[in-house]
């Protein structure tokens, strides 16, 4: 997640810079035929450019509401886990006055938020952090979930065995919840707990199960394919045709003009051609980039950083004193 004021223009060329060399070779094709070659036939009447790039502008402004209610939709699960994670700490702390119980609850519910945000960050074949210009903007920043294993995390909260349980398991995160719900089930049978205090923490098992669907969800359910591909599509074809419909207009301004210049007004064209075109490539790949808000892209959202906040409140209501550091933003980007 960005946390600055706004992305400066030159992180902004540099990302969508390989957009823009395409965009040049189209846009300069097209004036060498009609001028050097003389092939004045190839100019198109600019009425079907421009109705192609109003049906374009309709997508495209679709797609980016769309991806950003989806980064929306993801946001608002992981604010929800925060508060329901405060609560279970309080409950943890107050419900048991054994305090190994508690340092057990505290620790596995960090457990289950590691797992899940490296859950999160697994890869799937339809994102895109993977593609060039996404890989090479990363020099910004470092996605810590690919730089550590998960069971060398887990073990920071999980005794050896219940390690071994846990990443054996079908869905890690999944697992540690039913454990915590096994040790709940021991509490009460115990009566370390009251039944109003055993039903309070097996709805914020609950809660939690439905927290972790609910960010599966967006994870697992890729922006609709129709569409995407729709909106590449008609981008495309809007850049490609775009040159060819203003060679006429832009050879007509020879009339108005003296000079050197004079018969060469054609050559408008490339930059205007190329600015009109980057503007449309630009907002798709924007889209793109808040399609999947879970990948480890700059625009994601920040579940390293949340969960590293979580852990230290967690562990201050333990009152430990050797905790964590907290995440700052690096590049003004907060992963």
């Amino acid at each position: 997640m960005h946390e600055g004021k706004s992305y400066k223009f030159g992180e902004f060329l540099f990302w969508t810079r390989r957009k823009i060399y395409i965009l040049m070779v189209i846009s300069i094709v097209p004036v060498i035929l009609y001028e050097t070659c003389g092939l004045e036939w190839i100019s198109i009447p600019w009425t079907v450019v421009a109705l192609l790039g109003t049906a374009t502008a309709f997508t495209v402004g679709f797609k980016n509401t769309q991806t950003y209610n989806r980064t929306n939709e993801a946001q608002q699960v992981w604010t929800s886990i925060v508060s329901l994670s405060r609560s279970w700490g309080i409950f943890s702390r107050d419900f048991f006055s054994n305090t190994a119980t508690t340092r057990e609850l505290i620790y596995r519910h960090m457990a289950w938020l590691t797992a899940l945000r490296y859950e999160m960050r697994t890869p799937r074949t339809w994102e895109t952090i993977d593609r060039k210009h996404n890989t090479e903007y990363q020099r910004f920043y470092r996605v810590a979930e690919r730089e550590t294993p998960l069971n060398k995390e887990l073990a920071k909260y999980l005794s050896g065995q219940e390690l071994k349980e846990v990443l054996a398991a079908s869905n890690t995160a999944a697992r540690i919840l039913a454990n915590q719900g096994k040790l709940l089930r021991k509490s009460f049978d115990e009566q370390q707990m009251q039944i109003a205090q055993f039903l309070e923490m097996e709805k914020g098992l609950k809660e939690f199960y439905i927290s972790q669907a609910k960010s599966e969800q967006v994870k697992n359910s890729p922006y609709p394919r129709q569409y995407a591909v729709v909106n590449s599509f008609f981008i495309r074809i809007f850049c490609l045709l775009l040159p060819f419909g203003l060679l006429r207009d832009f050879d007509k301004l020879n009339e108005l003009v003296e000079g050197v210049v004079k018969g060469h007004m054609v050559w408008l064209v490339v930059p205007f051609s190329i600015m009109i075109s980057w503007m449309y490539t630009s907002l798709e790949q924007i889209g793109e980039s808040t399609e999947n808000p879970f990948e480890g892209s700059a625009n994601d959202v920040p579940l390293t950083s949340i969960c590293r906040d979580i852990e230290i409140e967690l562990r201050e209501l333990l009152e430990e004193k050797d905790l964590p550091p907290k995440l700052y933003p690096q590049h003004n980007i907060l992963l």
